[in-house]
């Protein structure tokens, strides 16, 4: 059965029979320096195209239905159309700045993915400290999105961009202790090992409702993080034209847009990986049988389908419920999300001190 794993291991054995270590290391890291690339270009185009076919199911609509059969093209076209259109900067703006931001905001993404199991033994980078990497990497692009709105010199970006920075400051601290809590029932930062502790069963099912709580949270406040409706009021179309980014075109427009998705692709990524086991299958205690059958499913398979469960799910959030007013956003995170987080934290962690999870 094709796995990501034996790949992976049958192209070490190869350059370590045709080449010298360092040159093994140098390769290594070039091979996966395009994986990442191409990662990022594909999923751009699969997550908007599934954007807006859930929004057309949502609204009894078709979506994209021309280019291409059942529109599978569109996002390709619209992706050319981008490249094509000139890249406009602005007389006042500081230009050094202006054109620095979208790719301080696409490296913070791709750093993002360095320590992601994407199947078993199947990481760029084991480090055991993995979720506070995480955690304090994704901080930075709050730093990209607040220099676009200063430098584009424009009163309704630099609005976006300090709702941005106020709502990411914000909801990462629910996000955060959620995360936490995870880390408290595994007592490992390193994402593998948390990935290793749900083979009987994964955190969600195994915490109990402490678990359920902190995983709701974390849906809740990544969603925030990554500026989706119903949490868009860094980019409220109706008030602020497009944000932040109201100024950009072309190919540092496109980074942007990109750097959307693939931020969501993260975010439900590394909830996946906390609280649905990652690349592990689904297993239910001593069912051997019932474990076996799901070995045979490939780890890839099983992580990925995970991922796009949840990106569906914050896409059926944007198109259930309408925005909010950002005295609203920032109420539901300091007067509700971050006590109950806080509560739930000191809960899961009695939990796991008297052992009372699965």
């Amino acid at each position: 059965m094709f796995s990501l794993e034996g790949l992976t291991n049958s192209l070490q054995q190869w350059l370590n029979a045709h080449l010298n270590p360092t040159w093994v290391l140098v390769v290594e890291s070039l091979i996966v320096i395009l994986l990442a690339i191409a990662l990022f270009a594909v999923l751009g185009l699969v997550l908007v195209l599934m954007e807006r076919k859930v929004a057309a199911h949502m609204q009894i609509r078709l979506g994209p239905n021309r280019v291409g059969p059942q529109g599978i093209f569109q996002t390709s076209a619209d992706t050319l159309k981008l490249i094509m259109k000139e890249g406009l900067t602005p007389d006042g703006s500081d230009k050094f700045l202006f054109n620095l931001a979208p790719f301080i905001v696409m490296i913070v993404a791709m750093l993002l993915l360095a320590p992601i199991p994407f199947a078993r033994n199947f990481q760029i980078w084991d480090i055991n400290i993995g979720v506070l990497f995480v955690s304090a990497v994704s901080s930075i692009s709050v730093i990209g999105v607040l220099m676009a709105g200063w430098s584009s010199n424009n009163k309704y970006s630099l609005l976006g961009a300090m709702r941005s920075g106020a709502q990411i400051v914000s909801y990462e601290l629910s996000a955060g202790l959620s995360i936490i809590s995870i880390v408290v029932l595994t007592g490992s930062l390193r994402l593998s090992e948390i990935v290793a502790s749900q083979q009987d069963g994964w955190w969600l099912f195994k915490g109990h409702i402490p678990a359920i709580i902190a995983f709701v949270i974390f849906i809740i406040a990544v969603t925030a993080e990554t500026n989706r409706a119903p949490f868009d009021m860094a980019e409220a179309e109706s008030e602020l034209t497009a944000g932040f980014h109201t100024e950009y075109s072309g190919m540092k427009f496109a980074l942007f847009f990109l750097a959307e998705y693939i931020n969501i692709f993260i975010v439900c990524s590394v909830g996946a990986t906390l609280f649905l086991g990652g690349w592990m299958p689904l297993h239910i205690g001593n069912w051997e049988g019932f474990n076996h059958i799901m070995d045979y499913i490939p780890s890839s398979i099983w992580f990925f389908g995970k991922v796009f469960f949840l990106i569906f799910l914050i896409m059926w959030f944007r198109w259930t419920f309408p925005r909010l007013r950002i005295d609203q956003l920032l109420n539901l995170e300091w007067k509700y999300l971050l006590p109950i987080s806080m509560l739930n934290l000191l809960l899961i962690t009695l939990m796991a001190i008297m052992g009372w999870h699965f």
